[in-house]
């Protein structure tokens, strides 16, 4: 089963040394220093095994990052670093560098572009892939689970469809912030392992400065890389990626009557778990087609992401979206019509009776509305103190969800309140005080609340602390996003940066001296719109 890597706040801060590439846009990268061309050292400490290498040549295209002008270290996870058995400080080292960067490349990898499809906003794409993407290789973990190695924002492959195959590093930023806060939350995601300027002008709406990042993942294998060979009626690349997902994450079904059958139940059930696990945190991705759904069950691709601020169950921040396809409240919806996909691309493998195929799939598709509300109502239970199920507790939930909405009340701030409240002597949420207070009308409800925790087990101490654990005081609050995106790129000042990455990585400690991190916008603040940034 997938799992999430244990974050840590130990990363490493570097001081940033590269800002703003050279002025002539169009000739930074003819001038390369011949120090930064891409080519291969023995000595470098990365240890590869790559398993997705070895798949046919029609999986991928193998090709070398493109090297950068200046490449300047912003910062290096260290926590992570270890975690993968590769030394930190030779991560920030010049060698370190220049491999986060894509101007070396370290022995034993085997860097590809991998080819997938998918639906994006429900409209059928049928040659995707990797446009600004290079995987490294794989590397196997100190909890002996393997991992991607993928530089992001390293140059043009063949399936950059015209792009220039660079990242801005306003969204290098925003991964790195919002991927490891997701971790720090106890959400299954990809990960970042470190980060660097470019010294090259990446065009968008302007001249912005450019970034590369280190992406890992326990793979990047998409619900839209079973659909592209699937498009092409490759059934053996088909049964062949199916073979391989099952060997690297899902071992155990190896064993089933029906190995295919039990891979397509255990990814939803996966993909239950993961949405649930975005609705109890407010998180909405924004970019929910078929090509960002990995089948290990990871949130990946944080380009127009958002936490909510006031609770708005249809709440949109992507700047793409433009009709609400991935608002909040249709989050679940969305990831059940994706997996009905990944069903429809397994029919063959899951029976020679095209029925009894259907079938299978069918019942398999229908078993995740069930999965995904327990996991909810689990979540909930455990956000509202309630260590036995009842059962009104799903009209006790609505009930406040509906309030919220109506008062326009704070996701985050409304549940750590909540949290405080739990204990019977208490009357007021002394930890956010002059920070959020619940508006008189939840006093009905708040009287129901009390009442189910009576019938409840446990005393109100204990409650409260465990509570406490799961609701966060601090999330990556999009103005505190942004305002660390706009220091870095206008005023060259990492420090915001920096200070909200090691606020994050402790989600759930709360202080008075945090109540810049914890406290909802002003109303001049607000952040309306996020962007995806290719």
């Amino acid at each position: 089963m997938a799992t999430s890597l244990a974050p840590g706040n130990s990363s490493a801060r570097v001081q940033f040394f590269t800002i703003f590439p050279c002025n002539k846009i169009h000739t930074c990268r003819m001038q390369l220093n011949p120090l930064f061309r891409a080519h291969r050292h023995r000595n470098l400490r990365m240890h590869f095994d790559n398993s997705y290498a070895r798949l046919p040549p029609r999986f991928y295209t193998r090709l070398h990052p493109t090297p950068v002008a200046a490449p300047g270290l912003i910062r290096v996870n260290s926590a992570l670093a270890r975690h993968l058995r590769i030394d930190p400080d030779w991560l920030q080292s010049a060698e370190g560098v220049a491999v986060i960067a894509g101007n070396r490349i370290p022995a034993g990898a085997d860097p590809i572009a991998t080819v997938y499809a998918g639906y994006q906003f429900g409209g059928w794409s049928p040659q995707l892939g990797d446009g600004r993407a290079i995987l490294l290789g794989e590397v196997i973990g100190a909890d002996g689970v393997r991992y991607d190695i993928q530089l992001k924002g390293s140059g043009r492959t063949p399936y950059s469809r015209n792009g220039d195959g660079r990242a801005p590093l306003g969204p290098v930023l925003r991964e790195y912030i919002v991927s490891e806060a997701m971790a720090a939350l106890g959400i299954p995601s990809s990960r970042v392992l470190a980060a660097v300027t470019s010294g090259e002008w990446v065009m968008r709406e302007g001249a912005e400065p450019g970034g590369v990042l280190v992406r890992v993942a326990q793979s990047h294998i998409r619900i839209g890389t079973f659909q592209f060979f699937a498009s092409s009626q490759d059934l053996d690349a088909v049964r062949l990626l199916a073979d391989h997902v099952i060997q690297r994450h899902y071992p155990e079904v190896s064993l089933a009557d029906n190995p295919y059958l039990a891979l397509l139940e255990n990814v939803i059930a996966q993909q239950a778990r993961l949405i649930a696990s975005w609705q109890l945190v407010g998180f909405i991705h924004g970019v929910m087609n078929t090509d960002n759904m990995l089948v290990s069950g990871e949130t990946i691709d944080y380009g127009p992401c958002a936490f909510m601020d006031a609770f708005d169950p249809a709440a949109v921040f992507s700047s793409i979206d433009h009709h609400g396809r991935y608002a909040y409240n249709n989050q679940p919806g969305i990831a059940h019509w994706n997996l009905a996909g990944l069903a429809q691309v397994l029919l063959p493998l899951l029976d020679r009776d095209p029925d009894k195929a259907l079938a299978l799939a069918q019942d398999s598709i229908d078993s995740f509305p069930q999965l995904y509300q327990n996991a909810y109502l689990q979540g909930m239970r455990r956000k509202l103190g309630l260590a036995e199920s009842a059962r009104d507790d799903a009209m006790l939930i609505q009930d406040l969800l509906d309030i919220m909405a109506e008062q326009e009340s704070d996701f985050t701030l409304t549940f750590r309140c909540l949290s405080e409240l739990a204990d019977a002597d208490r009357e007021t949420a002394s930890g956010l005080a002059g920070l959020f207070e619940l508006p008189q009308a939840f006093t009905p409800w708040l009287s129901r609340w009390r009442q189910r925790l009576a019938a409840d087990s446990g005393d109100s101490a204990t409650r409260r602390a465990e509570m406490l654990s799961v609701n966060p005081a601090c999330i990556a609050r999009n103005h505190l996003v942004q305002a660390a995106i706009e220091a870095a790129v206008i005023r060259q000042d990492f420090a915001p940066f920096h200070d909200l990455v090691d606020r994050l990585a402790q989600p759930y400690d709360h202080h008075q001296r945090d109540a810049y991190y914890a406290a909802p916008p002003r109303p001049d603040q607000l952040v309306r719109q996020t962007f995806c940034g290719t």
